[in-house]
């Protein structure tokens, strides 16, 4: 964009905007030129897009960031697509303790109201799951919540749910799929000026049986009477999760979990974690620090909405997360053992492990693309999806989205159960491994700071993919181009999945190592996989020449 239509792109925007701080923040950036040329052209490089997981930018005004006017535009052109399908009913709309994320809730209230339809707003600010609870609950037409999940303190975002009138029976509660998104996209562009957007009153407030609600159905999912005697640690890492987890963990009989005392409010800053994701390295050590010193026996984070879970559980050398696919086949293990009927799900680039736990019992399974948009669509009758990325659904008639508070529950009221018995969740590990084999999971992630760099890596890897993997020759290329930019190779006792990351600047390679197990020496078994991981992900990062 040349300076002069740069900087009358940027003076419409500033005429439209609604914000005073907006307005103040783009002026500042005009009246900078030409030193601020580089960052008033980097916020007006093009709109945040609209897409199956809705926005999520920086804070910071202008059309490339989340602030009161995108999200008045994209409130509008929401409710406009939900009048054009023919939706009736309330939309509800949730939000966490980010910045921002009451006005912007209370935006979209007044947004919907101005335009006829009825809003209703959150008590407070609560976990994404018990919005996603709420549209079903409260048969609404849809549901927003404004939150950024475990993105950095200075992002924010906004995502769409669907009730069962536009969603269908499998997306009812469920994160909007194609083509709506598309749909929304285009009511978004279509638009006019914002002074135009009509403003209704504020929208209805829930009072807190909405969140009462969903605690007793979240502790409802468990089974009646089992073992309760448990020592937990938790920590909803300065997000939203504590108050609602420790009133499910109460409903649900369990004494109540030690808490870290410093995240346990909800503090948009995340002072003490450098990211806010269980997954990053360093963001449980405050977490393991207090399972050490309380005795306890189980350890849980929560991402700061909530609809994450990670699990760490003691070992004779101390305290060790447990990946997504262990946390995943540990549930799906637990829920088939209680009888639950129905289709157990996952992705293609979670662990296959879970296809092989349903062909040996007997349970239907089925494999998704990425998301858990598609996990609650794999089939109408769901009983369980997870993906390895922390995500658990354990309760798809409660909420039909990854839902950390019950998978929390679930894998507490599993490890109290085996504590009954003299077992661990680790000793469940071992059974299953001596059954199935050790499947040996890890990731390999490269972060750019030019997306090009992404399509040249899957470029290397289609034109010239490896003949062998560890030695054994490929059994297998799957290429799911044009619909989706996804490479497979295996072997018979190898996988790697390759795909561009959906939400972040990254590369992101899926592997996989099944080493069987001999003479029930699982402690062998996972010595040779960690070696075999750790040599594939040198050759995988040589195939994508990264």
């Amino acid at each position: 964009m040349v300076a002069d239509e740069l900087l009358e792109t940027a003076e419409a925007w500033l005429a439209d905007d609604p914000d005073p701080a907006g307005r103040a923040e783009l002026r500042a950036l005009i009246d900078g030129l030409p030193d601020t040329a580089a960052e008033l052209r980097d916020r007006f490089a093009g709109p945040l897009t609209f897409g199956t997981a809705g926005l999520r930018g920086r804070l910071r005004a202008g059309p490339n960031g989340m602030n009161l006017a995108v999200v008045t535009r994209a409130a509008a052109g929401l409710i406009a697509w939900l009048a054009e399908q023919g939706g009736t009913g309330p939309l509800v709309i949730g939000y966490d303790a980010r910045h921002g994320s009451r006005e912007f809730a209370e935006r979209t209230a007044r947004v919907a109201t101005g335009a006829g339809r009825e809003a209703l707003l959150m008590p407070g600010a609560l976990p994404t799951p018990v919005l996603a609870y709420a549209v079903r609950a409260l048969d609404a037409v849809a549901g927003v919540m404004v939150t950024a999940s475990h993105n950095p303190p200075q992002d924010n975002g906004y995502k769409v749910y669907l009730g069962g009138a536009l969603g269908g029976p499998a997306g009812d509660g469920a994160q909007i799929v194609p083509p709506a998104d598309a749909g929304i996209e285009a009511a978004i562009r279509a638009v006019g000026p914002l002074a135009e957007v009509k403003l209704g009153a504020a929208g209805a407030l829930l009072d807190d049986k909405i969140v009462a609600g969903y605690v007793s159905s979240a502790a409802a999912v468990l089974s009646d009477n089992g073992p309760r005697d448990l020592a937990i640690a938790y920590t909803p890492l300065h997000g939203v999760g504590g108050r609602t987890v420790l009133a499910a963990f109460a409903a649900a009989g369990f004494p109540p979990p030690a808490v870290v005392p410093n995240q346990f409010d909800p503090d948009p800053e995340f002072p003490t974690v450098a990211f806010p994701n269980p997954e990053e390295p360093g963001a449980m050590d405050n977490l393991l620090d207090l399972a050490r010193s309380s005795g306890a026996e189980l350890a849980i984070a929560n991402d700061p909405d909530a609809d994450r879970c990670a699990v760490a559980i003691p070992t004779a050398d101390g305290w060790r997360p447990l990946r997504g696919d262990e946390l995943g086949i540990l549930l799906a293990d637990h829920l088939i053992r209680r009888g639950g009927p129905g289709t157990y799900a996952t992705t293609i680039v979670s662990s296959q492990l879970l296809g092989r736990l349903c062909e040996a019992r007997d349970v239907p399974y089925a494999e998704t693309l990425t998301g858990f948009k598609w996990i609650v669509r794999a089939a109408e009758d769901l009983a369980y999806g997870y993906e390895e990325a922390l995500g658990y659904c354990v309760a798809p008639a409660m909420v039909r989205d990854k839902d950390g508070i019950t998978a929390a529950l679930t894998v507490s009221e599993l490890a109290a159960g085996l504590k009954a018995e003299g077992k661990t969740l680790a000793d469940r590990l071992d059974e299953l491994a001596a059954e199935f084999g050790v499947h040996a999971t890890d990731q390999l992630s490269v972060r750019v700071d030019d997306l090009a760099e992404i399509g040249a890596a899957m470029g290397r890897a289609r034109a010239k993919p490896p003949t062998a993997l560890l030695g054994a020759p490929l059994t297998g290329i799957d290429d799911l181009r044009p619909d989706n930019d996804v490479l497979t190779l295996r072997t018979a006792a190898v996988r790697v999945v390759i795909r561009p990351s959906g939400t972040e600047p990254k590369l992101k390679a899926y592997l996989e190592v099944v080493e069987p197990v001999t003479d029930g020496d699982v402690p062998a078994a996972r010595t040779r996989a960690a070696a075999a991981l750790r040599a594939l992900r040198a050759e995988t990062a040589a195939t994508l020449g990264v």
